[in-house]
Parts: C-alpha cells; structure tokens; sequence
C-alpha cells in the first residue's frame, strides 16, 4: 500500500457540468474537464471530488440518479470516463466521486418496479407504510422547501419515504439486497479506477428507517463497505457527510486496536461552523473552544475541512445567538437564507470581496487539523447569483476567462446562466485576468497550495491551541514526527503584536514560511507583528 495519500492531499470539489464545456452545447462535460486538468495541477491540488455524474433527471443537481453504473451522456461516455482517469493519473491527481446510495430518483427503473406491485421483487428496496404515517410532518432535511418526509404514491397504493425531495425515495439499507448492490456499485467504481468516494448523506444511509426508528444507527454498514474497498483498492478512501454530534462521529470512523476501522475521513462540520461564527464576530474564541473540543481521533482518521462547500453554510450546529450573528453578518438578507438553518453565498461575496480577509480565512482553513477541500472557483473568488433557486445560486458555471461565454462555453445559452452582473460578473473575476496579475488571489492559491505540500505537520500532526495575544488573534502549533509548525492569525481588521512563549519543538532560529506580507527575515517569538487580517506560518523544527 502507498502512503496514505488523503493525509496530505488539497481536495478539489467541482461539478462537471459547470466547470468546462468542450462541445459548446452549454453543458459541462468530461472531455472538458480533460482539458483543464494542467490548469488544477498547476493551482497545487492532488484530487478531484466530482459531484454525481451518473445519468439523471438532474432535478436535484445530479443527486436524483437513474443508473449508478453509467456516466450521463450530457457529460460524455463511459469511455471519456475511463480517458479521464487515465489523464489524470498521468498528473498525479486522484479522482474521488459521489456515493449516493441513501435515494435515487423516482425515474430510477428499480423504483419503477418497485411501485408497480406490492409483489414486485423491488418492493422491500424502498421504505412503504400502508397508512399515513404519524411522522409524515418530520425529519426533512428541506423543511422550508419540502416540508414532508413521506408521500402517496397512487399507483403504488401506499405511502413511500423521503428525508430530501419527494422524487428521491429513500433505499431500504436495511433490505440485505440493497445493501449487497450498494457494495457492487462502489466496486465497480473502484474497479475503473476512482480513489474513493464521498458518502453523501451518511447519518441517513445507515439509520434505521422503521416508522419510529429514526434514531437507531447501523454503524456497521460502513465497515462491510470498508472492506469491500479494502478488497479491492487497498489505498481508496471514504469521505463522509455527517454533520452529527461529537459523541457519533467517532462511531462513523470507528475503531479496531486504535485505528479507523469504518470511514477514514468525515467533514468538520463542527469546526466549520466555530470558522463562521469566529469570522462574523472577528473573535477566534469560537476556533479555541472547538480545537480544544474536538475528539481524538483514531490512527488514520482524518477531518476534511472546508470553509464553503457545494451546498449551504450550514449553521444548524450553533445556538440561536450565534446563528442570528452569523446571518446578520454574511446573510442579512432572507434571500441569502435557505432551509431554516444556511447562507447561500458564495464566501467571497458574504466577506465584502476583501482580498486581505479572504486570504487570512484560507489560511485559517488550510491550517486546521486535517485535509482541506476547496469548491471550484473559490481560487479566483467568484460570487453567486441570488436570483437562481435554493442551492444553484453557487453552482454557476467556471470563469475562465471575460470573453462572452466566460470560456466556459461557446453556446448563447448555458444551461446554468453566468453571472454576467455586478463585481462578480466574468468580465471581473476569471482565470485569465488573475493568471496575468502576480498579486491575484488565483496565484496567492497556488502559492499557499503548493506549500501547504511542504507542510505535512497540518495534514498528520498535533494541533495544541497557545494562549497568546488579544481575543481577535488565534496562535496554534501542529507538531509531528516530521517537524513543528506554529500559526497565527488576526480575525480583526486592526493590527497588533503577540507574543509567544519560547516552544520545546523550536530547533535553532524559528524561520518564516508564508505571511499576508514580509515581515522580515528574523523571528522573534516574544513580539511577532500582524497587520489586521494578517496571517504568519513559521517552522519551529523541521525533522529530515
């Protein structure tokens, strides 16, 4: 087996069907994608996280699937598949895609069949109740949208679950067959070729879906899917979405003589939230508490964190207060606002456009324990269009370049519109524009990228918080066999100076790595500057 890759990769979250058009229909494609893979090995990420792009009414963005072993002809062939993975490996990028397995579409010929009798081979493969049931009025995820987590279905006869929308029914994962199909469908893909996946919905895949039963979780599904990877990719990794209390999380990773023994890696959600609430407030307090919070994890778990990923910001994790500060300060308006819960702002926009805070928060994100995964477009920092419904205000398509069609697309009109408008519009912010200016955030992301890489305490070490300087300031140090690293960030707009305590890791005169700007090349730890919305990295030790 390699070295356990996923411990010190850049994950790259994109959508094929807005990130680059080859055929100029509009519509984002793999070939496409093909051709921009130097543009994503320049800009520093190892792996690509591609949201679904299997065959699919696409009401739902991709995620209401019809054919979880085919590539929807929009993006291309199975064959353009297969080329991508083989173009990609010759760039040492990895390629990791969506596992929806917790619903399909109602389109999906299993639910078809399903619904046709209560004979039917497929029957048990969703969840029925013959009566309405008491808890219709609970548990969706879309509360504001889709109020509803079951529906009537006339020619089933019978009443059929759904935790999102009512033409995504729910799989019965506690039906032996599903779940053996679930497994021959993560093999197939990994017998192509894919790195791994990332398990979309993961508290809903494994929970019990008996009316009444909600709370009740098979854990153990995840370590029969562990294994089916094991068997045959020994280096693929799981990435799960379960935004759950502390005391579950460990269950999702779980443990075998102190090492994951389930899922490898899980998002923050946490400390995502922490990120927000310390970014409204221009406090790190809520970075601290988290940090000093959060569970140990076993060997070879992993966070993933993230400061915007494809859906909302979700804030369901916070008090009412700290909820209400966060929307007063990204998303006052109730148009920004979605699902009773997020914000669904693009960050650049909810940080006013500012390069020097966007800069200080991607720092503050690449430095945090675990594996970092940007949303395409976030390295030139694009915006969203509010005018789209729900979660497709950020889903516009990639800026490449201030041409009309954005060198995206040569079509007139694409399937999702650009944003044409306003400071974010493609005339604005693109590729090509920042490729020419040295002091853009596009080359500032391919700098961090590409030293983060040099950076291997973040991905594998110790994060320990230091209490040091004013309130507006976090000071924390990663530490592992390879070296020490300390961080300091200023949340506030002011500038200042901190101190730090002399630190056992340091081996001779600590050494500048990267900073918002040059503060010498001298480092004393006992008064260490930082404009406002400042940030420094410096090595401590570093271990051959």
């Amino acid at each position: 087996m390699q070295e356990r890759w996923y411990r010190n990769a850049a994950i790259y979250s994109l959508d094929v069907c807005t990130f680059q058009d080859s055929d100029n229909d509009g519509f984002g494609d793999l070939p496409g994608l093909i051709g921009r893979l130097d543009y994503l090995s320049r800009l520093g990420v190892t792996a690509l996280w591609l949201s679904p792009v299997h065959p699919s009414p696409r009401r739902d963005g991709g995620y209401d699937v019809v054919d979880h072993y085919g590539v929807d002809p929009r993006f291309g062939s199975m064959g353009d598949f297969a080329e991508l993975l083989n173009q990609a490996d010759e760039r040492g990028l990895r390629i990791m895609i969506d596992l929806v397995v917790n619903h399909t579409s109602d389109e999906h010929p299993w639910f078809q069949a399903a619904r046709s009798s209560p004979d039917s081979p497929f029957r048990d493969w969703y969840v029925w109740s013959e009566e309405e049931p008491a808890d219709r009025w609970r548990g969706a995820v879309f509360p504001d949208v889709e109020p509803e987590s079951w529906s009537y279905d006339e020619k089933a006869g019978a009443w059929y679950r759904h935790r999102f929308y009512r033409f995504e029914p729910d799989l019965n994962t506690g039906n032996p067959q599903v779940r053996a199909e679930i497994r021959k469908i993560a093999a197939f893909w990994l017998r192509l070729g894919v790195s791994g996946f990332r398990i979309d919905a993961a508290p809903f895949l494994i929970e019990d879906k008996t009316p009444g039963r909600h709370y009740r979780r098979d854990y153990e599904f995840l370590r029969d899917l562990r294994d089916t990877l094991s068997w045959q990719k020994g280096d693929a990794v799981m990435l799960a979405e379960a935004n759950v209390a502390d005391d579950e999380l460990l269950e999702y990773f779980g443990q075998a003589d102190g090492s994951a023994s389930r899922i490898l890696m899980v998002f923050a959600f946490r400390l995502n939230q922490a990120v927000m609430l310390a970014l409204a407030r221009r406090d790190a307090q809520p970075i601290r508490d988290v940090l000093r919070e959060l569970p140990d994890l076993p060997q070879h778990a992993q966070w993933a964190t993230f400061l915007r990923n494809h859906d909302e910001v979700d804030l369901g994790r916070l008090t009412e207060e700290e909820r209400r500060d966060v929307f007063a300060a990204f998303g006052p308006d109730p148009d920004m606002q979605l699902y009773e819960r997020g914000i669904r702002r693009r960050l650049a926009p909810m940080l006013d456009g500012d390069q020097r805070r966007l800069r200080m928060a991607y720092s503050l994100q690449f430095t945090m324990p675990g594996t970092p995964v940007v949303r395409y477009g976030d390295e030139i920092g694009m915006g969203e269009d509010l005018s789209l419904p729900e979660r497709t205000a950020i889903r516009t398509p990639m800026q490449w370049s201030g041409t009309p069609g954005a060198g995206f697309s040569s079509c007139e009109t694409t399937d999702t519109p650009l944003i044409t408008e306003g400071p974010y519009a493609v005339d604005r912010v693109n590729v090509t524009d920042q490729r020419r200016d040295p002091d853009s955030l596009l080359m500032w992301f391919e700098r961090i990228l590409h030293t983060l890489r040099e950076c291997k305490e973040i991905g594998t070490g110790h994060h320990e918080v230091l209490d040091a300087g004013p309130p507006h300031v976090l000071v924390h140090r990663a530490t592992s066999p390879s070296g020490a690293m300390l961080f300091l960030h200023n949340l506030g707009s002011e500038p200042c100076r901190v101190a730090v305590d002399p630190q056992p890791e340091q081996d001779g005169t600590p050494l500048n790595i990267t900073a918002d700007t040059d503060y010498g090349s001298e480092v004393d730890l006992g008064a260490l500057d930082l404009n406002g919305y400042g940030f420094r990295w410096i090595r401590l030790r570093r271990d051959p």
